[in-house]
């Protein structure tokens, strides 16, 4: 395996870690906002991205995932200045599961439903929010993509 191919593992492999951890604290009862759920995309296209240039050997594939790992990271900033108050977020940042049943059933569903808020910091750690550690984490991936492409 190439060096480029080396960073790109771990670039990848650190979205995937990020990624399940997000799904570890969901499965302990953190139910994600919406802004959560959005940091959660880039990082599924990461992973892809670095399977993608390990496969091929297209080291140009590391731009785009340097480019998913800071379209994460900067979606952990806009959520961070959300739950800081910087900044207003989305009007319509709650969750919710999946449309099923009639229409009795979907209405008792929504009532039930908890409504999660993307200004309320769910967990903390080093007084740092969830969603600013993986801003932070993520720009660290950010650089060892740009690694992996400038990589001769």
């Amino acid at each position: 395996m190439t060096r480029a191919a080396q960073l790109a593992f771990l670039a990848a492999a650190g979205s995937a870690a990020l990624l399940l951890g997000a799904f570890f604290f969901q499965m302990l009862g953190y139910a994600p906002c919406k802004l959560c759920l959005w940091q959660r995309w880039p990082h599924g296209a990461a992973i892809l991205i670095g399977v993608a240039l390990i496969v091929t050997g297209r080291r140009g594939l590391a731009w785009a995932g340097a480019l998913a790992a800071a379209t994460t990271g900067g979606l952990g900033i806009y959520h961070t200045g959300v739950e800081q108050g910087w900044w207003q977020g989305p009007d319509t940042c709650t969750s919710g599961g999946g449309l099923a049943g009639s229409a009795e059933d979907l209405l008792n569903q929504i009532m039930e439903a908890p409504l999660v808020r993307c200004d309320e910091v769910a967990w903390t750690f080093a007084t740092l929010s969830m969603a600013t550690w993986n801003a932070i984490l993520s720009f660290a991936l950010v650089a060892l993509w740009i690694a992996a492409a400038r990589r001769d």
